[in-house]
């Protein structure tokens, strides 16, 4: 079976990153050949603490706030395994999982990135599986027709929420919280795109995977569990803005200006019914507190950028 080099990137998440670490160790058994965690100039003592209880630990200092796609290809040239293994610092690994994605792709030589059934922090599973992008399938997510009509396969959007998540199937995207990567398909495809700061990069990467004629497979056997936000919820409204600009950049790369275009649009017209609609509902008191407060924050600072260019303050 082939050997894996786990890489994590982590920016400010030392305690999630301490506990990735340890169910990594705990699980990764005989195919477990190196772990190299790249930190992103932390804060917080993640350095410091992969250090002083992880000394086995490949450590790189980023220097600075790279991002998740130029931090994860510095790491990728200096591992050594036949598979790579790029896990969010928000990530634990259940029992086995390192092990039945190895023997997965080991077996399949046509397999370029495969991935796990993927829980929440609350226990339920996440949708980690997607078509890649369209003008029709990006609508009924922004929309969210895909909440109401979703097990309808012509209105499930991206995120493929009518799929059978007992199966293992062959998609177009996985979520870039959890991958293992044939060393020789990345050889051929490349790295992560590097103009790529946080969002987006993944759905490029299975793009370029699928281009080049591997396969993507989601395979459930091997399970692990994703908090999400160990990072972005650091610095949300950043990061918000990040997802915009990554998917502009997307569909800019792949579908040139009419599709940056059209994706826009989309996303222009979601954050502004979305703040109207919010801000109706407070107005009547049937909406209250921070949740519906940090929407209305979220859906402010993304118009500002998409209408400006004006960043976070």
């Amino acid at each position: 079976m082939g050997n894996i080099s786990v890489i994590i990137v982590s920016w400010n998440a030392r305690d999630f990153l301490r506990d990735c670490l340890t169910s990594v160790y705990k699980t990764g058994g005989s195919v477990l050949h190196e772990v190299i965690v790249v930190d992103n100039a932390s804060s917080d003592g993640s350095p410091e603490m992969v250090v002083e209880q992880f000394p086995q630990v490949k450590l790189i200092h980023a220097g600075g706030n790279l991002g998740f796609a130029k931090a994860n290809n510095l790491a990728i040239k200096e591992a050594t395994g036949s598979l790579l293994a790029l896990v969010n610092s928000d990530v634990i690994v259940h029992p086995d999982c390192l092990q039945k994605l190895a023997a997965y792709v080991d077996s399949n030589p046509d397999v370029g990135l495969a991935g796990p059934k993927v829980f929440g922090r609350d226990g339920l599973i996440q949708y980690s599986c997607g078509k890649l992008p369209t003008v029709w399938n990006s609508t009924c997510r922004l929309m969210g027709l895909d909440r109401v009509l979703g097990r309808w396969e012509l209105f499930s959007g991206f995120q493929m929420r009518h799929l059978d998540y007992d199966r293992r199937s062959e998609v177009g995207v996985l979520s870039g919280c959890f991958w293992l990567a044939r060393r020789s398909a990345v050889d051929k495809v490349g790295g992560l795109d590097e103009r790529f700061f946080f969002y987006a990069e993944d759905i490029d990467w299975c793009k370029r995977f699928k281009d080049a004629g591997w396969k993507i497979v989601f395979e459930p056997a091997a399970t692990a569990t994703h908090f999400g936000g160990g990072s972005s919820g650091n610095a949300p409204l950043r990061y918000s803005i990040e997802m915009l600009r990554g998917n502009l950049i997307y569909w800019k790369k792949h579908h040139g200006n009419f599709g940056r275009s059209a994706f826009y649009l989309l996303i222009s017209a979601r954050c502004g019914l979305r703040y109207l609609a919010n801000g109706l509902l407070r107005i009547t008191c049937l909406a209250r507190g921070n949740a519906t407060k940090n929407k209305m924050d979220e859906d402010a600072v993304c118009l500002r950028w998409l209408l400006t260019g004006k960043g976070v303050k």
